[in-house]
Order: C-alpha cells, then structure tokens, then sequence
C-alpha cells in the first residue's frame, strides 16, 4: 500500500534524515511529505534540500524559515545557510518560492505551523500557515488562554510542527500530530506514516545549533558590510559581537577595530595631503580632480577634520578619499 510519510522539521539534519528513512523503510511509491523547515541551524541543509528536490513523490510545505529566506529576512540562521549553501544559495531560493503553504489528501491535513479551525485550507492566511511573526501575533490575539489545535474540531487529523513538542511529538485523539521533536537541538527526529499513523523517531547525533553557531561565527562576521557602516554603527557591531566565547572571532574583531581606529587616525593626513594638492594645482586640475570637492573646499580654507569627517562618514568614503589623493590605507583583514 502506498503510505503518506510525513517528517517533522528536519533542519538541515541530513544524517539523521536518512536513519529515519531507514527506519521507516521507505518504498519509491512512498509519498514523502516535509512539514517545512528544511533548512536553517543544522549541519546540511543543502543535502536535505537536495533530497527532497530529487526525489519523486516528495512535497515540502513552506515553512517560516524558507519564508524567511524567500523574503529575505535575515537573521543569523539564515546568514549561516547562506555561506552553506554558497553558489547554489539562489537558485534554491527560487525553488522555495513555489512551495505550497499546506498539503491535503484524502487521509491527512499538513501545515507548517497552524490553520484556524473551521477554515477551509485554501481561505487560510499564509503567515498563519507557516508561523510568520505576524501570523504568531494573530494567533496569540484569537487565542490568548490556550492553542489553536485545542480548538480544531474537524474529524480529519492535522500534522503540523514548527513549535519543539519536547523529545516527543504531541499526539491528540488520534487527530492533533505536532512532529517538531528538535532535531536540530539534540533532540529527535520524527515521523508519521499514514493511514497507518504510526510514529517513527531516531535520536540526533548532537547539539547541531549549539555547534553551528560556534563553527559559522567568524565567517558570518567577515560577511558583514563593515565597509559601508558608519562609525557609530561600525563601533556599536564590535561591542555587541565581541562577548563571542570563540577565540578566532574575537582576535578577528580586535583585528577590525584596529582597522577602524586606523581609518580614522589618517584624518588629519587626508585634510594635509587635501591642502597641499589644492595649493599646488590650477583651478581646471581641481575641477577634474576625482576629489574635487574636497580640494576646493581646501582652496577655500573650509576643510578641517570635521568638515571631512562629514564626507567620510563610512571606511569606504574614508579609503576612496585616500585614493583619490594618492595615499593607501590598510584595507579590512582578511
């Protein structure tokens, strides 16, 4: 017979992915069905995604977190998948903006996160679907005491994941299935083969988040657009990164504000090396100067630190300055 096999949030756990295939001895007619959350804070998402887009007879609802990566909100999760991903970041993003916010057959109802009871499917707002912060928000308004499956009546059984049940999923009158047992953070892996709705779970191998967050901090930090901050914001990103435990970064970061007070240090060369090209050039060289406004505020005695300070609010501004009147400055570390 052929089953619906229904996986709660995988994250990126592709190695424990693949035992819990095993353990439910999954057929080729086997339809295989994601609850969404593919992708973020495990070690391989680019492998799970793989699987699902390779394998036939496979569905993946949209979670929050593709959501997140199709609508480009990023936080540090989604930065890390970014770098995992690499050259095929993109194009897998394109994929997931056609995955569809629910699934429905004649045995099962699966979301990512929530419906309203007594709505059909298809009336159903799609940040309530996947567990938006928005759709959260609405969710805690219509039900501030208790939780939307409490309040689901309909006769045909719902799997959902996306909030972590514990080690294991939470199972209701045989009609309420959360399959989010936390994978990603040690936890287990879930799934539900269906119409048999029998539960099938493999234990995680570790701590992955814990782990990726420590492994992806330094080369998350070098991603950052350090060249166009501005100072204040440029100081402010140091002092709230540098409670990093790990040394790499923090040597890194050190490295950074070094480069910063460096930058900032050739002010008063930039504002000399300004006024001896203004007194040594002609008013048409100035004019087709790459630096011309500068120079002639300097022609005009109306260049010191401050006012350049103003034109070079950033490094970037800072370094093309430099450049453009003939000087180097060191450039971010490597």
């Amino acid at each position: 017979m052929r089953r619906t096999i229904i996986i709660g949030d995988i994250h990126g756990c592709f190695d424990e992915l693949l035992e819990l295939l095993d353990e439910v001895d999954i057929q080729p007619d086997d339809l295989l069905v994601s609850v969404g959350d593919l992708v973020d804070r495990g070690p391989a998402p680019g492998a799970v995604v793989r699987l699902f887009r390779e394998r036939p007879n496979s569905v993946v609802v949209m979670g929050n977190h593709e959501r997140k990566h199709v609508r480009e909100i990023f936080s540090y999760a989604q930065e890390i998948t970014r770098l995992q991903l690499g050259d095929h970041y993109a194009e897998t993003v394109e994929w997931m903006r056609a995955l569809p916010y629910y699934f429905e057959n004649e045995h099962v109802r699966v979301v990512h996160a929530a419906m309203l009871p007594g709505v059909p499917l298809s009336h159903q707002r799609e940040e309530i679907l996947c567990g938006s912060t928005r759709g959260e928000r609405e969710l805690t308004a219509l039900f501030p005491d208790s939780y939307w499956h409490q309040h689901y009546t309909d006769t045909k059984p719902v799997v959902f994941g996306h909030h972590v049940t514990g080690r294991e999923p939470m199972i209701r009158d045989g009609r309420i299935f959360g399959l989010d047992t936390g994978a990603c953070h040690g936890w287990n892996l879930t799934a539900l083969c269906v119409p048999g709705f029998t539960v099938h779970s493999v234990k995680a191998h570790g701590d992955h988040w814990s782990t990726i967050k420590r492994q992806w901090q330094l080369p998350v930090l070098k991603t950052k657009p350090w060249h166009d901050s501005t100072w204040p914001e440029l100081a402010h990103a140091i002092e709230r990164f540098s409670s990093t435990s790990d040394p790499a970064a923090h040597r890194w970061l050190e490295a950074l504000q070094e480069w910063a007070a460096g930058l900032e240090s050739a002010f008063p060369t930039l504002v000399a090396t300004a006024h001896r090209a203004a007194s040594e050039l002609t008013p048409n060289e100035l004019r087709q100067h790459p630096a011309a406004k500068v120079l002639f505020q300097a022609r005009n005695g109306r260049l010191d630190q401050t006012s350049l300070a103003r034109q070079c609010p950033t490094p970037r501004r800072t370094i093309d300055l430099a450049a453009a009147l003939g000087l180097v400055l060191n450039e971010l570390p490597d």
